[in-house]
């Protein structure tokens, strides 16, 4: 018999439902979700890339930093190390024996030339020339006598009272004695030479160095003894050198922009220790005409006035040689210059926005730019920074103004 619901009072049950329901419901529901994922991928916001594809969106032009360049004159340089030496330096030398009385000047001063520097005892020197002096004074009456003889003999022999032979003989006698007070005469200058020389004087105007010997010291006795040094540094010296090629180079582009015959010389500004430039600007004054065969090099020479003698001889000092000006060329940071196997270039903004590469030809540098020559124009924007970021071809986005080129 057929079964019957059973209910209690007061309540209602109802039958279970159809497990065939529920399936067809959650299979609705994850096509309907699938179908919206698809949607939603196929309509994704422009610049976003899709999921799959091959391609992306074209990316916004970089941002450069640009100097605006334009042609100018500036000065051929080089910035070199040289080292300081005297102009002149003279070694004050005993000239004759003796004992060293006195030293005269102070160490490390600046003495004139003739000044006193030593005094070396004179008295066997005065002994000397008093000798010589009566060596001369014998000779001259020898002299006297001998010409007073050959003038009776002239006389006798012209009355025919005296033979040929004596007349001879006392003509002989009188030229001989004759060149015997020229031989004294000479002995006794040169005594007096060297008692003079028992005053040590200084050659030249210059700086004395110390003193190599002490009062008391015998000196001049086998050699001709160092008695101390004076160094002339008003005006001082400064030698550097340059590679044959880089030399060859300058000279080429100084007589270009100079002129091989204008005869002006090169300027040389000394850098002080300090970095301060010496007030006082020197000149080129010497090249030498054949390589140095240890170093390889060509040495020059410049010259520059020291009357505060603030430059020492000794010293190293970094200085910057000027040839001459090159007109014409522009000034670009060391940084945007590239190299390839062409050799070197520059990249530049042009105005639609464009990226250019532009060949250039490295002329001089300074510490943080080039000067160069070559395809850029006046009102060039070169890049500086953002290199890394640009090809030729592309589009740039200049981040600030470009500097003037020179400011």
């Amino acid at each position: 018999m057929p079964a019957r619901l059973i209910t209690d009072p007061g309540r209602t049950l109802s039958a279970p439902r159809s497990p065939v329901r529920y399936f067809s419901w959650w299979r609705i529901l994850t096509i309907l979700a699938a179908t919206l994922w698809l949607v939603s991928c196929n309509n994704q916001p422009p610049g976003i890339p899709q999921s799959g594809s091959a391609g992306g969106p074209t990316p916004p032009p970089a941002e450069v930093d640009v100097v605006k360049v334009t042609a100018q004159s500036v000065p051929l340089t080089r910035e070199l190390v040289g080292r300081l030496a005297s102009s002149r330096v003279a070694e004050v030398r005993a000239r004759v024996a003796g004992i060293i009385l006195k030293q005269v000047y102070t160490e490390g001063t600046d003495v004139n030339a003739g000044e006193v520097l030593f005094q070396i005892d004179p008295a066997p020197l005065e002994v000397t020339v008093h000798a010589q002096e009566a060596a001369l004074a014998k000779a001259q009456a020898d002299a006297d006598i001998a010409s007073d003889i050959a003038e009776r003999y002239v006389n006798l022999n012209r009355k025919g009272l005296t033979s040929r032979q004596d007349l001879d003989n006392a003509l002989a006698a009188q030229r001989s004695t004759q060149a015997a007070v020229k031989i004294a005469e000479a002995n006794l200058e040169a005594a007096r030479l060297d008692l003079d020389y028992a005053t040590v004087r200084a050659p030249i105007v210059g700086r004395a160095g110390r003193a190599r010997v002490n009062e008391g010291a015998l000196v001049g006795q086998d050699e001709a003894t160092i008695l101390t040094t004076v160094e002339q540094v008003d005006p001082i010296r400064i030698n550097f050198s340059q590679s044959p090629a880089e030399l060859e180079q300058l000279q080429g582009m100084a007589g270009r922009t100079m002129g091989k015959d204008s005869g002006k010389r090169a300027e040389v500004d000394v850098y002080l220790q300090s970095g301060q430039v010496y007030p006082h600007k020197g000149s080129l004054d010497f090249t030498d005409l054949a390589v140095d065969t240890g170093t390889g090099a060509v040495s020059l020479r410049a010259v520059v006035r020291n009357p505060d003698r603030r430059l020492l001889p000794g010293m190293f000092v970094k200085l910057r040689l000027t040839l001459g000006q090159l007109k014409g060329v522009y000034v670009v940071p060391q940084a945007s210059v590239l190299r390839d196997a062409l050799g070197a270039y520059v990249m530049i903004v042009n105005d639609g926005g464009s990226v250019e590469q532009k060949r250039v030809e490295l002329q001089t540098k300074t510490s943080s730019e080039w000067v160069v020559t070559g395809d850029l124009q006046d009102g060039d924007q070169v890049i500086v920074a953002g290199l890394q970021k640009v090809r030729p071809g592309g589009q740039a986005r200049i981040a600030s103004p470009g500097k003037q080129q020179g400011q």
